[in-house]
């Protein structure tokens, strides 16, 4: 663990094992995090604070902007690691690594940016002005399945605006948060500003984040259940909180769209990342009836090509899963679907023989003759499965995609622009890509709607969610 800019084990001397999901290979032991041990990363934290707070933002951009030139400069040994612990395709983990260092280049500069007001006065003998302050410290949640991205977007706004942050990465895939560290060390961070502690035990660590008074604010990456348990916690105190939650995507196909493109997108936004262990991947697939014997075949041909291999193998597009209990859910989501009269239009079966023996390996699949009310279409399959639908008209759709409890992305394809300004805004989604899947950069913001979360992440709204408003008046 790194906490007040030493690196710690835990008080009680427990470890907790990293291994890699394609081979079952033990990657290492980490310090095992209690109770206390939590506790004293959050003093440490509160302690950094003032003087990181006091700190002009144009030198907490400077110190970001050098953990962005050191990030570049190590991208693939960063990748390697993501790839290790996590099993994605070494390819993709560079894009990751890429695309998460970027945050730090964003808010470096926006650490300057972090404007005030003066407000006009409504009698004489007054001035009025609004300043933002940095919120105190921050308590970081983040999952496996972006080892790299789900950290950066939480700790550089964070950092930033001037917070202390103290750091607790999924233990599957820990050992690119601690490189991280290491690296915001090197670049200049003040001992105390950034503390990752490692555990097993997410529900002692996340109370103590709720327990601890020093902690203003929980950020949080997981499940809609876990972020209603954390959400009730710091209710009691009033501490802040922002979450980014589960999704349950639709992908639409209207009949003007150009088709080959479309089929491109979904497989990348379904597939290609995390072998479908996203919460913005594509969860369920609607084609519209009059263009469906041409596209599904489009589709599935694409998605029959796809390379399953570890992920440091040459052209390898689909890694492992990350752990048996996520095989066995998606295993079974595909199984009780064909129960219910789908049919398998490619994969459908786990991968076990010759390369694939030592792994969790899920064939790509493609479900068709998917009816709303299967579980594989209402819940969030975090697998590389496609359920594909029909629908008739553009109401239809929308209220389809509507019908759920999730609001994080989705995604539709048209050439008719009345249509993308109809569907765009009628979808009740946080972020929604119109003929682009890969839409997400650092210059806006991501979050979603209803039980997907609260708050944004990036874009100048990104910095907003570490920073209080405090009012003055003066009387002259």
């Amino acid at each position: 663990m790194y906490v007040g800019g030493a690196w710690i084990g835990a008080a009680n001397d427990k470890t907790m094992r990293v291994t890699n999901p394609a081979t079952g290979e033990p990657l290492a032991d980490l310090p095992d995090a209690g109770r206390d041990d939590v506790w004293k990363a959050c003093d440490e934290a509160a302690k950094a604070f003032p003087k990181w707070a006091a700190t002009p933002g144009l030198e907490r951009g400077k110190i970001l902007r050098r953990v962005y030139e050191l990030l570049t400069e190590r991208r693939d040994e960063l990748a390697r690691l993501v790839t290790e612990e996590n099993g994605k395709p070494f390819e993709e983990a560079k894009r990751e690594v890429a695309f998460a260092t970027g945050y730090f280049s964003w808010f470096a500069e926006e650490a300057r940016r972090v404007y005030g007001e003066i407000v006009p006065p409504p009698v004489p003998g007054k001035r009025l002005w609004v300043m933002r302050q940095p919120i105190g410290v921050v308590a970081a949640i983040t999952p496996w399945n972006f080892p790299a991205t789900m950290v950066t977007r939480k700790i550089a706004p964070a950092l930033a605006a001037g917070c202390a942050v103290v750091l607790k990465p999924a233990s599957a895939t820990p050992l690119t948060a601690l490189a991280l560290a290491r690296i915001c060390a090197e670049a200049g961070l003040p001992a105390g500003v950034f503390n990752v502690v490692t555990g097993k035990s997410s529900s002692v660590i996340g109370q103590v984040f709720l327990d601890h008074p020093a902690v203003r604010k929980i950020a949080f990456t997981g499940s809609t259940e876990v972020g209603k348990r954390l959400m009730a916690g710091a209710s009691a105190q009033l501490k802040r909180v922002s979450f980014e939650l589960g999704g349950n995507a639709p992908f639409i196909v209207f009949d003007d769209a150009e088709l080959a493109p479309a089929a491109d997108g979904g497989v990348a936004i379904k597939f290609l990342r995390v072998a479908g262990q996203s919460c913005i991947c594509a969860n369920r697939v609607y084609v519209q009836e009059s263009i469906a014997e041409k596209f599904i075949p489009m589709f599935v041909e694409r998605v029959t090509k796809l390379k399953v291999a570890p992920g440091f193998e040459p052209g390898a597009q689909i890694g492992p899963l990350i752990n048996s209990e996520i095989l066995e859910k998606v295993d079974a989501l595909v199984q009780g679907a064909i129960k219910d009269g789908a049919r398998v239009a490619a994969g459908g079966r786990r991968l076990g023989n010759g390369a694939f023996s030592t792994g969790l390996y899920y064939a790509p699949t493609v479900l068709t003759q998917v009816r709303e009310e299967m579980a594989v279409a209402k819940e969030e399959i975090f697998g590389p499965v496609a359920p594909l639908m029909t629908f008739k008209d553009e109401a239809e759709v929308i209220q389809r995609s509507n019908n759920t409890t999730f609001g994080l992305a989705a995604y539709f394809y048209t050439r008719d622009l009345r249509r993308t300004i109809r569907v765009a805004e009628a979808l009740e989604y946080g972020m929604v890509g119109v003929n682009d899947s890969t839409g997400y950069t650092h210059e806006i913001p991501f979050g979603g709607f209803k039980e997907s979360g609260l708050g944004r992440e990036g874009g100048k709204q990104g910095i907003e969610e570490y920073m209080e408003v405090k009012s003055i008046s003066i009387g002259i």
